[in-house]
């Protein structure tokens, strides 16, 4: 096979990120103990915060923390939650904003494997200080051309980032977790696509699966990619 170009996400690509977010809302609906709702519910209020703040601020561990802050008030008709619940928000949010860099099994052998023969590329979303930092404390930045940072991760920003490095679509393949963020933009843009299916994904991310075909494959784990490239 010819060098490919090969573009990864990181967050629940390279290592785990959504497991912090995912303990720090089931504490949180822990916290609110609505009398009302149940915790389906509660948790859809989550979802609907952070949909309004991503559009508004963008994504990151502090637009999260205040996703849930947002949330509070408007389970308990409030503009400004008590100092009680402010600070057991945050405290709960701590793992997020320290998180530990945990790689998901056989990402640093296989980087190792592929960037000998193939050109590699990070291109992730998200707080550009908060991303730097968690690329910096992986080790994996040695493996990459490049690592890039985008606010969002649509059609436009796929092709903006093949023109800008010269990448040939039909050489190049966007490898990530996410439907809505790694492969169905990278597809529209003309791009391969492979999914590394993780079990946590955040569920915003979710998406229409693409049918089967050359430029899409799904791989039941990240070491399979060598199976491919």
């Amino acid at each position: 096979m010819d060098a490919q170009h090969l573009i990864f996400d990181a967050d629940d690509t390279l290592w785990e990120n959504n497991i912090y977010y995912e303990a720090a809302i089931e504490s949180f609906i822990d916290l609110v103990g609505h009398r009302e709702l149940d915790r389906a519910a509660v948790r859809e209020a989550v979802d609907e915060a952070e949909r309004t703040n991503i559009r508004r601020h963008g994504y990151g561990a502090s637009i999260f923390q205040q996703s849930l802050l947002d949330c509070w008030c408007a389970l308990h008709g409030t503009e400004t939650p008590d100092p009680a619940a402010a600070a057991a928000i945050a405290g709960l949010c701590g793992p997020v904003h320290t998180m530990e860099m945990v790689l998901i099994e056989d990402v640093a052998a296989t980087l190792d494997a592929l960037s000998a023969r193939h050109h590699l590329y990070l291109l992730t979303k998200g707080s550009e200080p908060e991303q730097r930092d968690k690329i910096e404390r992986s080790g994996l930045a040695c493996h990459f051309r490049e690592t890039t940072v985008v606010s969002e991760k649509n059609t436009g920003a796929y092709r903006a980032f093949a023109d800008r490095h010269g990448l040939p679509p039909a050489r190049t393949w966007m490898i990530g977790n996410s439907l809505r963020s790694d492969i169905n933009p990278a597809l529209s843009a003309g791009l391969g696509a492979v999914l590394v299916p993780h079990p946590h994904t955040w569920r915003l991310e979710a998406d229409h699966q693409p049918g089967p075909g050359e430029r899409f494959v799904t791989v039941r784990g990240f070491a399979d990619l060598q199976e491919i490239f």
